[in-house]
């Protein structure tokens, strides 16, 4: 399966842009600041989004570990994930998810927040083409 160079690189594809847009909205809509694009955060969440497509996995593993790892000394860090084909994998769609659970929507939501990397990469999972989403947080 090829990726792309773009999965290896910090800079921000458009699927992770359009993701970061509409994140940042629905915090704006909740009085919350906005996140801002980590480098570090990005290169994590491209490798676990690389890694589950690889493996045909959707699960978070050592997020904790993952994100500490790449020197985010934040006191607090959060994962969400998702995956979607067809509309379900515009940015809307994916954030209308993560607002549905508990969980997501509280990582999305938490006001310490404020910076994120956002790994959007397309390759086939479950038999079809997808986007394979990772947001990883990190803050107070």
């Amino acid at each position: 399966m090829t990726i792309g160079v773009q999965a290896r690189s910090a800079t921000p594809t458009g699927p992770e842009l359009s993701l970061l847009k509409v994140m940042n909205e629905v915090r704006a809509a909740h009085g919350l600041a906005p996140l801002r694009l980590d480098p570090r955060l990005q290169r994590s969440a491209r490798a676990h989004s690389r890694a589950m497509l690889r493996t045909q996995s959707f699960t978070h593993g050592a997020y904790i570990s993952r994100i500490r790892g790449t020197g985010v000394r934040a006191p607090h860090v959060g994962e969400n994930i998702a995956w979607g084909s067809g509309s379900y994998a515009r940015a809307r769609a994916v954030v209308n998810v993560w607002l549905a659970s508990p969980m997501h929507r509280a990582n999305l939501l938490r006001s310490g927040y404020w910076i994120v990397g956002i790994g959007a990469l397309y390759g086939r999972f479950g038999g079809r083409s997808a986007l394979m989403v990772t947001s990883d947080f990190a803050g107070r």
